[in-house]
């Protein structure tokens, strides 16, 4: 009952930060629309229908709505053919640019913000390379810790859980998780005293380890991970910004892997030979495991990240908050990116951007969007329920 609720309050916490990082995106397009001249109408958080509205004195109409699950800002004109004062369609080129991208401009900050903070307290390392100015870097290398332990395993039978730290196995210390391996292999079929903290508190537990490692599955049966993390001083928004920069690259060349193996895909699927069938069948099931919806997002990473501290709850919102600025600058309509993209497309083939056109273009794009949602949701609710 209690880790029900727990997870119930994990979810809702996960749900106010992704909310309030959409908030903060339509913030930026609304300051930005405001500041070149385009009048913001309302401004909502949720979206409809409405609980509560008020008028604020600017003139904007702020609104809370029943469904949780982001926000949005109107603009007077929306439509690149609107013409009157104070329509968005009526801003310059460059005044366009500046509003579509204020959004994505206030999440990259925000993730810029946060990580900085950690880089005061304890940054994780969590890609090769991963910048630091070595003359203002501390290092912290926590305790090797168990990640998964199998449930029909001397692990398992010996109480030990996910978040153990191994102090002392078979009298030694660990320097990292592969000297756990190794001293496994050391002893197999022996019985061995482990010494390790759970909560602070020192345990001592003897098990007896498998005399083989069938089907690789492990003298111990358990999987153990050693968290690195970075300190830093004066040189923290330095690597914040450096840090933000780094995961930048490294998503958008994951997605451009990703867009690759699923139009390789899906070309192997279109030729009906074995070999052509059973390529397409691996590189779409990679593109499958390797996305993740609102789902996998507030059911597991935010649970994950409240179990581990206050720490990895912020790394996981300056991630999601990346993540927010990368997907909406993508050149897909219905995005801020597609929006600007299709914008400057009509504009160099010199022809009119109709509002009817406009409303086709991206009422396309959201509708494909909103089916891989409901598509992802779906393998989301499949992969939880396994």
């Amino acid at each position: 009952m209690l880790e029900g609720l727990n997870f119930i309050f994990s979810v809702l916490v996960g749900l106010f930060l992704l909310v309030l990082l959409v908030v903060l995106h339509e913030l930026g397009h609304a300051i930005a629309a405001r500041r070149n001249g385009v009048v913001v109408e309302e401004f909502g958080i949720g979206f409809p229908p409405r609980a509560w509205a008020r008028k604020l004195k600017n003139g904007v109409l702020f609104t809370l709505n029943w469904l949780p699950l982001g926000g949005y800002v109107k603009l007077q004109g929306e439509h690149d053919a609107a013409s009157k004062k104070g329509d968005y369609g009526a801003a310059s080129l460059w005044a366009k640019t500046k509003i579509l991208l204020a959004g994505v401009f206030i999440n990259w900050i925000t993730a810029v913000v946060l990580f900085t903070g950690l880089a005061l307290v304890g940054l994780p390392k969590v890609i090769d390379n991963q910048f630091t100015v070595a003359s203002d870097t501390t290092e912290i290398r926590k305790p090797v810790t168990l990640v998964q332990v199998s449930k029909d395993s001397p692990a398992g039978h010996a109480g030990l859980k996910p978040g153990d730290e191994v102090v002392r196995f078979a009298g030694q210390r660990l320097e990292s998780p592969s000297d756990l391996s190794a001293l496994t292999k050391q002893f197999k079929g022996k019985t061995v005293e482990m010494i390790y903290s759970r909560d602070g508190m020192e345990q001592i537990t003897n098990l007896t380890l498998r005399a083989t490692n069938k089907n690789g599955a492990g003298y111990l049966g358990v999987s153990a991970d050693q968290r690195t993390t970075y300190r830093s001083t004066w040189s923290a928004p330095i690597v914040g910004v450096a840090l933000t920069g780094q995961i930048t690259g490294v998503t958008l060349q994951g997605l451009g892997d990703m867009a690759s193996k699923f139009a390789t895909g899906l070309v192997d699927k279109l030729n009906p030979s074995e070999s052509s069938q059973t390529r397409a069948d691996e590189k779409l099931g990679e593109v499958g495991s390797g996305v993740a919806g609102p789902v996998a997002i507030l059911g597991i990473l935010f649970p994950s990240a409240r179990e581990a501290g206050i720490s990895a709850l912020v790394f996981m919102t300056a991630l999601i908050s990346l993540a927010l600025a990368i997907m909406n600058i993508l050149p897909i309509p219905a995005l801020d990116g597609g929006r600007w993209f299709v914008t400057v497309l009509f504009r160099v083939l010199k022809k009119p951007l109709t509002k009817e056109l406009e409303e086709k273009i991206h009422g396309t794009g959201f509708a494909v969007l909103m089916g891989l949602f409901v598509l992802v949701t779906i393998a989301d609710i499949t992969k939880f329920g396994r």
